[in-house]
This record gives C-alpha cells, sequence and structure tokens, in this order.
C-alpha cells in the first residue's frame, strides 16, 4: 500500500487508500446503473411508452450512483490525491456539464423524456468509461 502525503490512518488502511479503493469499485455502479437505465429509456421510447414512476426511480438511482462517484472524486482532489492522467478528471467534469445541462434543459426533456433522460444516461455511461479508461495512463 502507497501512503501519500497527509493519509491518516484507519482501522488498518490510510483513509486515502480506502477512499480509492471505493472510487474504483463505486464507478462500476456508476456506469452499469447509468448504461441500464439509459437502455431501459431508449426501450420505452421505441416502444412509445410514457415515463412511469418506475423509471423516474431508476433515472434518479442511476443519477445519485453518478452524483455519488463524483463526490468521492472531489474528495479525494480536495486532499491532493490526484490522477496521473488529467483526461480522468476532464471526463468527470463533462459529467457535471451534462448533468448540469439536463438540469437547465429539464423543461424541454420532458416532452419525451424516455428518449431525453434514455440518451443522456448513455451518454455519461460512455464519459465514465472513458474516465476509468484514463486511469494511470
Amino acid at each position: 500500500m502507497i501512503l501519500r502525503e497527509g493519509d491518516a490512518r484507519l482501522g488498518g488502511a490510510s483513509v486515502g487508500a480506502r477512499m480509492r479503493s471505493f472510487h474504483a469499485a463505486w464507478a462500476w455502479v456508476a456506469v452499469i446503473s447509468n448504461g441500464l437505465v439509459g437502455l431501459w429509456g431508449l426501450g420505452l421510447a421505441i416502444a412509445k411508452r410514457r415515463a412511469d414512476r418506475a423509471f423516474r426511480i431508476g433515472w434518479a438511482v442511476a443519477y445519485a450512483a453518478m452524483t455519488i462517484q463524483i463526490a468521492a472524486g472531489l474528495v479525494m482532489w480536495g486532499r491532493g490525491d490526484r490522477p496521473e492522467n488529467d483526461f480522468h478528471v476532464f471526463y468527470g467534469i463533462t459529467i457535471v456539464a451534462t448533468f448540469s445541462f439536463a438540469y437547465v434543459y429539464r423543461s424541454q426533456m420532458e416532452r419525451r423524456p424516455t428518449l431525453a433522460y434514455g440518451v443522456m444516461l448513455l451518454f455519461v455511461m460512455g464519459l465514465g468509461l472513458r474516465a476509468w479508461s484514463n486511469v494511470g495512463v
């Protein structure tokens, strides 16, 4: 285990190491949940079905999963734990910008929510995969 400057010890492992481990594992939760709900949205759009309560809950869960991932990355950044490749951070910032644009244009997205949120979540999934591919490069 590599200890970085400022890592505090907690239960035998440094807080920084635990955060890095969480960030790496949670990335898959965030990416997979966004991908599955994105495909669900596209399927509903193709079938010309409305966004029901279950889809909206799924969208909220996928959004929350990625928000937790971004928050973990921000905590690591604030602690001075930086990735070796700045593109990893770029993709994280792009995900935040995507969610921000979705919030700003939410009234337009409500015209066809299954299609709009489905495409957006698949795009975010792709950004998450790109961020992961730039770790340690």
